[in-house]
């Protein structure tokens, strides 16, 4: 097994297909202007199945498929089909928004996809208006309805920012129930796009958890059984959820997690600013072992503890300007796969 300079495993790959999206979140990517990577940098699925097939032998076994929003990469079940048939890929999920996917569940599921995750910030049309821009929220419950019928369960991803939808966490769960999702409330980061974050604007796992107690009784945590980012809990009747504290408890320590952008760069930390590219000695002929060494390289070397070193900031503000978001589209969370 592959380990970086911390003793931490490379388990997870994050593979970002597009960075598009058709939404337009505002801890995301909240910038009237954007820069888009161009469309001949991006990876075919055969470039996307090829560096998959590399990162294998070096201890990845799960795999998630983000963006941007990586349904409106066209014939993504194609690619889906390709990974479940890799021996090794124990887990292969991807993340969305919904507002493609009851159009699209099906094939997904038919092609070897193992789980899907939701991104659902609110139950209020109007609240999701705010916060995406976008009139897309019935779009987006029918998707999670459809798909939970044809997956059967899945997981639904809320970031909850105070003053926007911190006093629907309980309806969030009585909504998880009723679709058999289980609700994972993420505490408002500081990362890509988010310029208009602040530490006045995270409600934190305690802030969380007091809520919910305060309406459901004693709630009781559940033992880890693997590196994934949230803590679960369960309630009085058994009901669980989850909560991913990156801003006021990282995570870091146990962070398997790498990131191959929709153009090929590799990164290591959600917070890093740089990454290796792939796709140039990908295209130029490298070698499979040329390009496992580098593979190897980056991860042995790497020592990134990103959403600590935040935390230990003293005056904590927004981590990336505009500026430098207009000049490094990779800088952006919609990029980066999230």
């Amino acid at each position: 097994m592959l380990l970086d300079r911390y003793q931490r495993p490379l388990r997870s790959l994050r593979l970002s297909v597009t960075d598009r999206c058709n939404l337009r979140c505002n801890y995301c990517m909240p910038e009237a202007d954007y820069v888009w990577l161009p469309r001949q940098h991006l990876l075919s699925f055969e470039e996307i199945s090829r560096l998959v097939d590399l990162t294998l032998p070096l201890g990845v076994d799960k795999i998630r498929l983000t963006g941007g929003e990586p349904l409106l990469r066209r014939d993504l079940h194609v690619l889906v089909a390709e990974l479940a048939r890799k021996t090794g890929v124990a887990d292969l999920a991807l993340t969305t928004n919904g507002v493609l996917l009851a159009a699209q569940a099906a094939a997904l599921k038919q092609a070897g996809l193992h789980r899907l995750t939701v991104s659902l910030d609110t139950l209020r049309p109007d609240v999701f208006q705010q916060l995406t821009r976008f009139d897309q929220h019935a779009a987006v419950l029918d998707g999670i309805r459809t798909a939970a019928d044809i997956f059967g369960t899945l997981k639904i991803d809320t970031v909850v920012i105070r003053g926007t939808n911190e006093t629907e966490l309980i309806p969030l769960i009585e909504f998880g129930r009723e679709v058999r999702a289980e609700v994972r409330f993420i505490e408002y980061m500081d990362v890509g796009g988010a310029t208009h974050w602040s530490p006045t604007l995270v409600f934190s796992r305690h802030d969380m958890l007091a809520q919910l107690e305060a309406h459901y009784g004693s709630i009781e945590p559940m033992p880890a059984t693997d590196s994934a980012p949230a803590d679960r809990y369960r309630l009085p009747d058994g009901t669980i959820f989850g909560i991913i504290a990156s801003t006021t408890a990282p995570f870091c320590e146990t962070c398997d997690r790498s990131r191959l952008t929709a153009d090929g760069l590799f990164y290591t930390c959600l917070y890093a600013t740089h990454g290796t590219d792939l796709r140039g000695p990908l295209r130029a002929g490298a070698s499979d072992d040329e390009l496992r060494a580098l593979l190897r390289a980056i991860w042995t070397a790497r020592d990134d503890r990103g959403a600590e070193q935040r935390l230990a900031l003293a005056d904590r503000s927004t981590f990336i300007s505009t500026d430098a978001l207009r000049r490094d589209a990779h800088l952006e969370m919609h990029t980066k796969g999230g």
